[in-house]
This record gives structure tokens, sequence and C-alpha cells, in this order.
């Protein structure tokens, strides 16, 4: 369902699915910051921010980004969040080797416990139970 239309005395309202953030192209940006250096008079800039419908903040930005040299033709745009790197093989082999230390150590707590029953079960018989040392 992409639009919902509701009616209420008469009227139609067409409600949008969700509202998406725009984006802007560095193309756009940097035409954007040139039309507002080449502003001259009082309330050029208020209207050119109207007529695209755009913020002050964004400009105020758009400009900071520019003097860092992010909207310089051919700069690709720089992706949000943290940088990822490339996964170190030696984590994998570290990660791997823990698993198998924790398996075998429970297997050989396993094995010692079975060993200790194995010496009571023949102490309750009576038979002798075979030390380690023989």
């Amino acid at each position: 369902m992409t639009a919902t239309a509701i009616s209420s005395l008469d009227e139609v309202t067409e409600v949008p699915e969700k509202a998406r953030r725009r984006t802007y192209t560095v193309e756009y940006k940097l035409q954007i910051v040139k039309e507002a250096e080449a502003c001259k008079g009082p309330g050029d800039i208020g209207a050119l921010l109207r007529r695209e419908g755009l913020y002050s903040s964004h400009l105020a930005v758009w400009r900071q980004a520019r003097d860092r040299g992010e909207l310089a033709p051919g700069v690709k745009a720089r992706k949000r969040g943290p940088t990822t790197t490339a996964p170190d093989p030696r984590d994998k082999r570290i990660a791997e080797m823990e698993r198998q230390i924790a398996k075998l150590t429970t297997r050989a707590e396993r094995a010692e416990a079975i060993a200790e029953i194995q010496k009571k079960v023949a102490a309750l018989l009576g038979r002798p139970f075979p030390s380690e040392e023989s």
C-alpha cells in the first residue's frame, strides 16, 4: 500500500508511507554554496534558501565541507559510521584455537570425573583399581 486516503468532512488527505531524508549530491551542494557566495544584497541568501527549501545550517555545514576540501570536483562522498577494518587472519586462528582448547579442557575434566567414579566403584566392590603409577 503506497498511500492511504483519509476522508473527513469532504476533504481527502494523502498519507505517505514513511518520510525519507533528503540527500544532496556534491555538485548540488557546491552550486548552492557558490550561489550563496554570489549573493550581495540583504535577504538574498534567505531568498535562495527558501527557493531551494534549505536551512541555513545546510549552508554552514556545506561551507565547512568546502573549506575542508570535501566538495572538490571528483571527490567521493565519505560514508557515515565507523570505518571498517579488514579482519586479521590471526584473530580467526586465535578464536579457533580458544574453542579447541575449551573443548579439550571439557573432555579432560570429564575423563578425570569418570576415572574418579571408577575408583569409587572399585573401592565399593572391593576390587583394587589400577593406579596411575603401574
